[in-house]
């Protein structure tokens, strides 16, 4: 696989408590996203946090991971869905600290058993970047998977 960059600029305003900020992707697949600390810690009001971009990037990675497995094994999907949380919680001694993710599959694919999707799910994991990632910091990561 090549080497890969991707770029988003961040603009905030304000402090911490009041004010808010804004996300932008440099493909301009996303542009003005807003976020604040209401809707990181509390209720989102139709603003995005860090988790749930993360969530996102996750659920993104290891279902395409997930895909090429499939396909690889003579069996592509007919269609993946998948959601994937993201948990941060207070870590003694180490404050707020993502400390999980949670992935649940949903495959509807011809000709697979159950057996097959659980080894390409984990497959897809171990050679998801993002679950090594999170792995690697520290986080549990919890894949499930079943037939739709």
């Amino acid at each position: 696989m090549p080497h890969i960059e991707r770029t988003t600029h961040v603009g905030w305003d304000g402090n911490l408590a009041r004010g808010g900020g804004t996300l932008d992707a440099a493909t301009s697949a996303f542009a003005r996203l807003p976020f604040s600390l209401p809707s990181r810690i509390g209720e989102p009001g139709g603003k995005t946090s860090p988790e749930e971009l993360l969530a996102a990037a996750h659920g993104g990675c290891l279902t395409m991971s997930l895909t090429g497995e499939l396909t690889a094994a003579g069996t592509p999907p007919g269609r993946l869905d998948v959601e994937c949380t993201i948990v941060m919680d207070e870590v003694e001694g180490q404050g707020h600290q993502i400390v999980g993710s949670q992935v649940a599959i949903v495959a509807q694919v011809d000709g697979l058993d159950d057996a097959a999707l659980q080894a390409a799910a984990a497959k897809a994991d171990e050679g998801c970047p993002f679950s090594q990632l999170l792995k690697r910091a520290g986080a549990t990561v919890t894949v499930t998977a079943r037939l739709a």
